[in-house]
């Protein structure tokens, strides 16, 4: 039992590593855009069945926009940042530099903003990840969709593309300079069955 502990400690701590190192690179990236220093931390990073992601997202609430990129080259998959409407509202306030307010309608321009948003973050982390392994991994353009928790999820997923079981999930914590309360999302990486075993492989797994 402590082999399997110490070896569940590897995993935890090789995901952390690259998505400390991602998060770091999209709050960069985000600060420049926003003019405003913009702090990402990575509270917690799992292992998940897909079956328990939508409970898992549940705690979002009812409807959530999730911004989804295919994962090309070495590796295949998708990518999917995951935020709960009313934060999704409050991030484009942010990024549309405006007035903090109540949550609007995600109109065409807040949907730009936020696919430019899941396009800065998920392109950050698959590249801490590239790097991390030495391999080759593309990012696609991003898209959005929108909706009920469960099938929002559902909908980003092609089922026809292979993918694993197995999801890997980093909670992103967004915190604007001089905010009081944090923007609170979720990235999961879900990898073609092909590509699970090189990931375990690189963050020192059997």
């Amino acid at each position: 039992m402590t082999a399997q502990n110490d070896r569940e400690t590897l995993r935890r701590d090789g995901l952390r590593e690259v998505a400390t190192i991602g998060a770091g690179h999209a709050a960069t990236a985000l600060s420049q855009l926003t003019d405003r220093r913009i702090m990402i931390s990575v509270p917690q990073v799992r292992r998940v069945e897909y079956a328990e992601v939508p409970g898992m997202l549940a705690a979002f609430g009812d409807r959530v926009a999730v911004v989804v990129m295919r994962m090309l080259g070495d590796l295949t998959g998708r990518s999917l940042l995951v935020f709960a409407e009313d934060d999704a509202s409050r991030l484009c306030d942010l990024i549309l530099r405006r007035e903090a307010g109540p949550a609007r309608a995600l109109g065409e321009m807040e949907q730009s903003g936020l696919k430019e948003v899941g396009n800065i973050v998920c392109s950050a982390y698959l590249t801490a990840l590239s790097n991390f392994m030495g391999m080759m991994l593309l990012p696609s353009v991003p898209t959005l969709t929108m909706g009920d928790t469960s099938g929002a999820v559902q909908a980003a997923v092609d089922p026809e593309e292979g993918g694993s079981d197995l999801v890997f999930c980093v909670d992103t914590s967004f915190r604007a300079d001089g905010d009081r309360e944090p923007l609170t999302g979720a990235f999961l990486l879900m990898p073609g069955q092909a590509s699970v075993k090189a990931i375990l492989e690189a963050i020192r797994l059997d």
